[in-house]
């Protein structure tokens, strides 16, 4: 693959005191902030109309990855492709999540639903739109 490197910065970061959550669901369960960079704030204007949020961020605490995983790190799962997986051990180890959004105050959004941890870079925010965030029946 002879494509020029991406370079991509974090808008903010995760912080959230679980650090060390015993399982997915409690993870999402927990409220969590993303703090903003302050000269990204502009950026946020409007956004409390809206319910959901879509977050991108990058799993920065992975290490490595495999092709081929166990879902949900279950070996009594048979293994299929990383790519038909939601692990976050990947070649671009990105994560995204549907959010609630449960507050704005200034830089800082509360949210429920996020399953990263505290210090990720959010790389990406985006309203979340049943017209282009719902998948469609192919013809």
């Amino acid at each position: 693959m002879d494509t020029p490197p991406i370079t991509v910065r974090p808008i903010g970061y995760v912080r959230r005191p679980q650090n060390a959550c015993t399982g997915l669901e409690e993870l999402r369960q927990a409220p969590a902030e993303i703090l903003v960079h302050p000269e990204l704030v502009p950026g946020l204007e409007g956004i409390e109309r809206f319910q959901q949020l879509v977050v991108v961020f990058y799993c920065h605490r992975v290490r490595g990855f495999s092709l081929r995983v166990h879902p949900r790190g279950d070996p009594s799962q048979p293994t299929r492709g990383v790519f038909a997986s939601r692990s976050p051990a990947r070649p671009n180890p990105l994560g995204l999540t549907v959010v609630s959004l449960l507050g704005v105050e200034g830089n800082v959004l509360r949210v429920r639903g996020l399953d990263a941890l505290d210090g990720t870079p959010v790389l990406d925010i985006k309203p979340f739109s049943p017209t282009f965030d719902q998948g469609t029946e192919a013809a």
